[in-house]
């Protein structure tokens, strides 16, 4: 399965994708609003074996893709179904720092909420963010996200709780902006 337009192919990973994985990962700069890294390799290899292992659940909740830019893998989009009932996913994208700035996260997002809709035909899309991480903030409010509130202390990372920015689009919204 993959996801592209005319500037980035969201793939399914590979087994050797760990090592670009690794290039971005054992960053501190790209980790510190999360609760993990930075990585060792050992971590990253783990990463990208689960993300292989999840795409074969049924159902499939969890589906990651590696982002190619200039036949490059650069980063991670990721979507999860997180309600099935009420038909609620989530959206998720990290991006190796020396290809910021240059609207691939803002693609990466449009495709995953693209694919959301469309092919899982979902209600509602969310994301959350770091109150600190403002690149990511832009990002999800470019792609037509509204901010609904702070979750406060809902995470647990390197240097204490971390607060988290909500944010969402519904179906019948994202049909409007596109």
């Amino acid at each position: 399965m993959s996801l592209s337009n005319e500037r980035l192919l969201l793939r399914e990973f590979t087994e050797s994708d760990w090592i670009d994985v690794h290039k971005y990962a054992s960053q501190d700069i790209v980790c510190q609003y999360q609760p993990w890294g930075p990585n060792t390799e050992e971590d990253s290899r783990d990463f990208v074996n689960q993300v292989i292992e999840n795409a074969t659940k049924e159902p499939r909740t969890r589906f990651v893709f590696a982002i190619i830019y200039n036949e490059t893998m650069i980063g991670a989009g990721e979507f999860n179904i997180r309600d099935f009932t009420n038909k609620v996913g989530e959206v998720a994208y990290i991006i190796n720092p020396d290809h910021w700035g240059k609207g691939i996260a803002t693609e990466a997002a449009t495709l995953l909420i693209d694919f959301g809709f469309e092919k899982l035909k979902l209600h509602r899309i969310y994301a959350t963010c770091d109150p600190r991480n403002v690149g990511s903030s832009k990002v999800l409010e470019k792609v037509g996200m509204t901010k609904e509130g702070r979750i406060r202390e809902d995470l647990l990372i390197k240097d204490g709780w971390r607060d988290s920015l909500l944010y969402s689009v519904l179906e019948h919204e994202w049909n409007k902006s596109n």
